[in-house]
């Protein structure tokens, strides 16, 4: 895959400067030239916008049009040797700027101490974390069009800053795949005599792809938040609220099968990673679990496995099942080497019964879980230290998932008026004397984390930091 492999040198170019110049500037060239100018300059615009997810569209295009420049000039024939080296390091040093117009970065100031080589690996390594709520939204046909008719190159670099921006953690042969086959579609039925018929077949051809960035960039947002091991508990958590009727040892391998696709294929440019193995992972769930639940057998009747697996992944909770009190680890158990699978156990328990509790709770329990472990299992009296921690969770735990389950079900029952009108009536009831300028932000900063947290895939570092 040249185009991703050329994407990579240009994020990576920095970081393979301790195996020489040369190798990194004849690597460049070659990209530059196999690639051509446009597509390279294209290339460039996905990256940094990837990079610098908050930057703005001015920023990145200066950005661009330095490396484009650079690479346009000591790629040349005849060009001096030296000519990439010294013109990375001048692009360094205009990054160190005090008017640089260039991506704003904090720990830009802290590569700035730094000179030559050790200030290129710093500034290199600078990135923005990824937008929580992808923030591009697609315009209708017609505004598509006049946009495109207007100037064609200015839409296609503003579409391809927005979109990688906004799906930046989706696997990079994913992202260059779904904005190559967009900006295909538009020059395409925007020059068609009948280009709304044109847009809903070429809409219907890149469906597949299209589900399959937004998919796995929020897979893949997760994973990067969370880690392989937690994203495993995430899964089950998720598995659980649309299953409470199956097992913990049915569910738990599809878990582990699912955080290892994310491992090999979030930061992977081997072509079509994501798309053949998020196939095979879904042709498991269904093979293991359509027999159990009708839900599950109507997503998976369909021939497009990624297809089957997008249906999967949008299933709602189920209505909460009949079960057993959740038997509790014993301390034994906590502090044994099965410890963590003891505790994913539990969180599935939980799961299971309040199947409304947005994932982000549970996510934050299990993570208490972790910090209770490392606590107490290497302290002195490791089962006292347990019990404390056991009741305090016992007192708090109950009432917290019952508010957790009420607020996410009366969203999912109600339209968004009468939800935040229910709101208001209970706050109004928990707390009299609070002002009616107070409630409305109590009300406002609850009806935001329902309508954002609630839904399943929702992003996990914006709604574990407003649990």
């Amino acid at each position: 895959m040249r185009a991703a492999l050329a994407l990579l040198l240009l994020l990576a170019a920095a970081h393979a400067m301790h195996r020489g110049k040369a190798y990194v500037r004849d690597k460049v060239c070659q990209e530059f030239k196999t690639l051509g100018k446009e597509n390279f300059r294209s290339l460039t615009i996905i990256a940094n916008s990837r990079k610098y997810s908050n930057a703005s569209f001015e920023e990145i295009s200066h950005l661009v049009r330095e490396i484009v420049s650079l690479a346009e000039t000591c790629c040349a024939e005849g060009a001096d040797p030296s000519c990439y080296d010294a013109g990375s390091s001048a692009l360094s040093d205009k990054s160190c700027g005090e008017d640089s117009p260039f991506p704003f970065h904090p720990g830009t100031a802290g590569c700035c101490t730094h000179q030559g080589l050790e200030q290129k690996l710093c500034l290199a390594a600078l990135r923005h974390p990824p937008q929580q709520l992808p923030r591009y939204l697609q315009p209708s046909n017609e505004e598509l069009c006049q946009a495109f008719k207007k100037d064609p190159k200015d839409f296609a670099d503003r579409f391809l800053y927005e979109y990688a921006s906004s799906y930046g953690q989706a696997p990079l042969p994913v992202l260059l795949g779904s904005t190559r086959t967009f900006l295909s579609m538009v020059s395409t039925c925007c020059i068609s005599p009948k280009p709304t018929a044109c847009f809903l077949k070429e809409k219907l051809e890149r469906k597949t792809l299209s589900l399959l960035t937004l998919m796995s960039n929020r897979a893949c947002s997760r994973f990067a938040a969370y880690g392989k091991d937690k994203v495993t508990s995430s899964y089950l958590t998720s598995l659980a609220q649309k299953m409470p009727g199956v097992s913990f040892e049915d569910l738990f391998p599809l878990a582990e099968d699912a955080a290892e696709v994310l491992a090999q294929c979030c930061d992977s440019v081997a072509e079509d990673c994501m798309q053949n193995k998020l196939s095979e992972h879904a042709a498991k769930a269904c093979g293991a679990l359509a027999s159990h639940d009708e839900r599950f057998a109507d997503c998976c009747k369909g021939k497009n496995l990624l297809q089957n697996y997008f249906c999967i992944s949008a299933l709602p909770p189920a209505p909460a099942a009949k079960l057993p009190e959740v038997a509790k680890p014993t301390n034994e158990q906590l502090c044994g080497e099965e410890g963590v699978r003891h505790a994913k156990r539990y969180v599935f328990e939980l799961a299971r019964r309040h199947p409304s509790v947005p994932e982000a709770f549970f996510g934050k329990l299990y993570d208490a879980s972790g910090k209770v472990r490392e606590e107490c299992c290497s302290a002195t009296e490791p089962s006292a230290c347990l019990d404390s921690k056991r009741q305090r969770v016992g007192e708090q735990l109950p009432p917290f998932l019952e508010k957790a389950a009420q607020l996410c079900m009366q969203h999912a029952q109600l339209n968004f008026l009468d939800f935040k009108k229910r709101l208001r009536e209970s706050l109004t009831q928990t707390m009299p004397e609070a002002g009616a300028e107070l409630l409305g932000r109590l009300v406002e900063q609850q009806a935001d984390f329902a309508s954002t947290c609630c839904p399943p895939n929702s992003p996990p570092l914006y709604c574990s930091s407003k649990v």
